[in-house]
């Protein structure tokens, strides 16, 4: 069965909810970094999802991989974004949220990869 909605990608599914982990976890973050590192991880976060469905609204595959990219390059600013707020003491070690992100970036290297063999 063709996938019709953005919500039936898995790496959508996944991105989802590592955007709802984020928005969780920056929550408890000091009052100082609301403006700066609360901010920019979750602009990076909710980019990711968001990128993913508006790639998938693209009708060329060249366009479509495009965003994937995006959401890609995304995933990769919140992992250090991870690395610099545990180092900072603003979180614990959370390696299924580590996880989460790092199979999401690689499903969408792969949605990437197989978009563009399409082009």
């Amino acid at each position: 069965m063709a996938t019709t909605s953005f919500t039936q990608l898995d790496v959508w599914k996944k991105a989802h909810q590592v955007t709802m982990k984020v928005y969780d976890l920056t929550e408890h973050f000091p009052r100082h970094q609301l403006f700066t590192m609360v901010s920019q991880m979750q602009r990076a976060a909710y980019s990711i999802p968001a990128n993913i469905t508006e790639g998938f609204g693209r009708r060329r595959p060249n366009d479509k991989a495009r965003y994937y990219n995006i959401a890609f390059s995304s995933a990769e600013e919140l992992k250090y974004f991870l690395i610099l707020s545990k180092d900072r003491g603003y979180r614990k070690d959370d390696p299924a949220l580590d996880c989460l992100v790092e199979d999401v970036s690689g499903m969408l290297r792969k949605l990437e990869e197989s978009t563009l063999a399409r082009a």
